[in-house]
């Protein structure tokens, strides 16, 4: 199961509504590779501004049982979209991704998709080469959720994917010396 789970999730709800001039209906036919990223006709997106857990990353939960942390960025992603049928708008392209923003209505309030990930603690404001947020609104959202142990900061043993995914390419940069 893990492993189906790690390989993709398939998305396969009806939306309710149709998506604006511009924006996409995120639901139908979307191969979920992560906690920000999705593949769909043949497209690969990624929610602009966020960094979900990597991958292989763990955290140890209340039980003391070891987690992978990019199956819970996933599983949120998952659950948000089954539930709130966001609509997405492209901004940007680069290296083959399509960066989007997204919204989806809950209670007549139109939500950021990003906002809402970051502020439940699944997700996390991604940060630029030199260690500043992409977006300051997602930055701001991450440091209310961990000061209220939203989520995943509710485990001490939890590390930003920004900041490993830095150290990484310092290392990288190291040893290529």
């Amino acid at each position: 199961m893990r492993l189906f789970l790690a390989m993709a999730i398939f998305i396969t709800t009806e939306p309710t509504i149709a998506a604006p001039a511009g924006y996409f209906d995120l639901d139908t036919g979307a191969a979920l590779q992560s906690g920000d990223a999705w593949t769909a006709n043949g497209e690969r997106y990624r929610l602009y501004g966020v960094q979900a857990c990597l991958r292989g990353t763990t955290f140890t939960n209340k039980a003391d049982k070891i987690q992978d942390c990019g199956d819970a960025s996933l599983s949120v992603l998952a659950a948000f979209i089954k539930d709130t049928h966001p609509s997405c708008a492209p901004i940007a392209r680069a290296a083959g991704v399509i960066y989007v923003v997204c919204f989806a209505t809950v209670a007549g309030e139109r939500l950021d998709l990003a906002t809402m990930l970051i502020s439940e603690g699944y997700a996390f404001a991604a940060l630029d080469a030199k260690g500043i947020p992409v977006n300051s609104a997602y930055a701001v959202a991450e440091q209310e959720a961990r000061a209220r142990k939203a989520g995943l900061w509710q485990f001490p043993d939890v590390r930003h994917p920004s900041i490993l995914l830095g150290r990484a390419a310092t290392d990288h940069q190291e040893k290529a010396r």
